[in-house]
């Protein structure tokens, strides 16, 4: 009797706030009060809409509050789910019938856990106080040592999300979102992208002014680091901006003190602090502007050469959707392209989560993924599931130059150890993804056999850096790949 006396006190409150949200002019998705909602693969396929040149499936309906992705190198996928603590895995569809094959918890007792990271042989997770690292095998997916803390005491009141990738640099990228909706954090870890070694070591505030970065990852075109970021509430229905950022070491980007390019916010506008409008003055504006309050969360550059021609390269992002405006939207996700000066246009790219005149909510996609094959994975934390968007049309073939074959090849007096076989299967790998495009005039290899064995050059072929492409090659496929480019650097 207790208990259930204290479930109908929650439950009236609970209502209570969302009658008292709508009857403010705010539009809440209000199952994601009671805890998410459910969508079918009928659902899917009346209602969702992909791009031209993909075909959707529901991948699973069963992770509850699934929010970020990682995919491993044999093809397993692991989805963070905050509210019960865990970390979960889904093991590809090897049968085809285009759901995953199996499911199981991979770790769990975790404070809110979400950004993951598969680095080497190991599985980075951001709790939202907390950055931890357990030792990972990839060939059976298995945990293969203690989970450990590396970074502790960092705050998660209001923005508690923590998000965390590896830079091309080598080093490990944090976000932190802010404490409140507009304030003067007194941690400056807040409000920003932070830097920090793979063992922890030197964290170090690396971009500040970020209201809530809760997605971010490098351009395989400029190299560049682009962040979404979510703006503040209660301007209004269409202010401010949400916004996507390049990040640049030691920037500022405006936040609390300014939104968009520069305005400075209502809640300091009367402020004469000289200091104030020199940081507004100095603030670097966003590159895109998304609409106000459609909530731009999962940023993912398409890397695989199997996609379509006109996503190479193009950018994901997820839109999760608005609660605080009077009518609803964002609730899809978007693709962003480059032209050569630099303009981005934005596109839909799975959109339907929104209907009856955009007052009901099926979903509210979060992060996402990219495979070696170009399969292409959403999480929805609002449904509980995951979408597999597979490319479907054949990607336009680059014609490759000749490679350079000297007529009378010099042989080194000692050649490295090199398997024939091996050397002729990696040429063919070489050839088929169009390497030499890159790597004959962007990225030329040379002095391989200075730094590398074969075992260790085939490991680096799990976490390449941008632009390469991480292709997920069988152990024998890097192997024979790793043959053949230090074969090939000695024959020339």
């Amino acid at each position: 009797m207790k208990y259930t006396l204290i479930f109908l006190l929650i439950f009236s409150a609970v209502i209570s706030s969302a009658f008292t949200a709508v009857s403010s002019g705010i539009s809440v998705p209000w199952r994601q009060i009671i805890g998410g909602a459910k969508i079918s693969e009928q659902e899917v396929t009346q209602n969702l809409t992909a791009a031209t040149g993909y075909q959707l499936q529901l991948f699973t309906d069963n992770v509850p509050n699934a929010r970020w992705l990682a995919i491993t190198r044999s093809g397993d996928i692991l989805v963070s789910q905050p509210k019960k603590g865990q970390v979960s895995l889904l093991t590809p569809d090897r049968n085809g019938d285009g759901r995953a094959d199996s499911q199981r918890i991979l770790i769990g007792d975790l404070n809110r856990p979400h950004g993951l990271l598969l680095h080497e042989n190991w599985l980075y997770i951001a709790e939202s106080d907390a950055v931890g690292r357990v030792p990972f095998d990839h060939s059976d997916a298995r945990l293969a040592g203690r989970y450990q803390r590396i970074v502790e005491g960092l705050a998660d009141s209001g923005h508690w999300t923590k998000t965390l990738e590896k830079g091309p640099d080598g080093w490990l990228y944090l976000s932190s979102g802010s404490s409140c909706n507009v304030c003067v954090e007194k941690d400056r870890r807040r409000a920003s992208i932070m830097r920090l070694r793979p063992d922890g070591s030197d964290l170090k505030i690396f971009a500040t002014g970020l209201r809530n970065s809760v997605g971010f990852d490098w351009s395989p075109k400029d190299g560049g680091l682009y962040a979404t970021d979510n703006g503040r509430d209660w301007l209004g229905d269409n202010l401010p901006p949400d916004e996507l950022n390049l990040i640049q070491a030691d920037k500022f980007y405006g936040w609390p003190y300014a939104y968009g390019d520069r305005v400075p916010d209502p809640d300091f506008i009367d402020d004469e602090d000289p200091t104030i409008k020199e940081m507004i003055a100095a603030s670097l504006p966003p590159v895109h502007e998304f609409a106000a309050h459609n909530a731009p969360l999962g940023i993912r550059f398409l890397r695989s050469p199997e996609q379509p021609t006109g996503y190479r390269g193009a950018a994901l992002v997820a839109l999760h959707g608005s609660w605080n405006r009077s009518v609803k939207d964002g609730y899809k996700v978007v693709s962003l392209h480059w032209d050569e000066g630099g303009k981005i246009t934005q596109r839909d790219f799975l959109w339907g989560f929104l209907s009856n005149n955009r007052k009901e909510v099926s979903g509210r996609p979060v992060a996402i993924a990219e495979d070696g094959k170009g399969n292409i994975y959403i999480s929805d934390d609002y449904a509980g599931a995951i979408y597999r968007l597979s490319p479907t049309a054949t990607p336009q073939k680059v014609k490759l130059s000749a490679e350079r074959t000297p007529t009378t090849p010099r042989v080194p007096k000692k050649p490295p150890p090199t398997d024939a076989t091996a050397a002729r299967e990696g040429r063919a790998l070489y050839l088929s993804h169009n390497c030499a495009q890159c790597h004959q005039q962007q990225v030329p290899l040379a002095g391989l056999n200075k730094k590398y064995t074969v075992q260790s050059l085939a490991d680096y072929f799990d976490t390449p850096p941008p632009p390469m492409p991480r292709y997920d090659f069988t152990e024998e496929q890097k192997k024979a790949l790793a043959h053949y480019l230090l074969s090939r650097e000695a024959l020339q």
